[in-house]
């Protein structure tokens, strides 16, 4: 029976790219001049820091530009609350967001049976939903009917076997 995977995932050497030249760009340009704005990289997470609030938005702006160019979606950035860091800056911690969790795999099961086609059926496993169906047809209108459809993570398609 045809099969596919729905997964979540994010490119975590393009988020580092992204960085980098986000870091390297904030460094160069007039309007970050002595506002010591930086971005750092970890696995999980992203903190942004900068001598004021308004910095701070701009390095943020900055950062999105740069993942929209190497393509990674900006659904999987969860930006946080900025806070007061010492001597009036401030800072922000920006989560990665990947793998599907429950109430989104529930979103597209719903999304899947409104579809209404007969044969295709769907359950998630761990962090993935698992289509299958009878005919590989219906399994590219899931796959199209899921592009369309506003979920709040960034969707990959993979697995796809006959």
């Amino acid at each position: 029976m045809p099969t596919f995977d729905v997964v979540s995932e994010i490119d975590l050497q393009e988020v580092r790219n992204a960085v980098d030249q986000a870091n390297r760009e904030a460094g160069t340009r007039f309007d970050f001049k002595n506002t010591d704005a930086r971005i750092e990289f970890s696995e999980k997470e992203l903190t942004l820091s900068a001598s004021t609030e308004d910095r701070l938005r701009a390095l943020y702006q900055l950062l999105e530009e740069k993942m929209v160019k190497r393509q990674v979606s900006l659904k999987s950035l969860e930006a946080g609350k900025i806070e007061e860091a010492s001597h009036g800056a401030a800072r922000q911690k920006v989560a990665l967001k990947a793998g599907i969790s429950q109430e989104v795999g529930k979103q597209i099961n719903k999304i899947i049976k409104e579809m209404g086609v007969k044969n295709l059926s769907s359950s998630i496993q761990g962090d993935q939903v698992r289509v299958s169906g009878k005919q590989r047809d219906d399994l590219q209108q899931a796959i199209a009917t899921l592009k369309e459809s506003d979920v709040a993570v960034p969707l990959q398609f993979t697995n796809f076997r006959d």
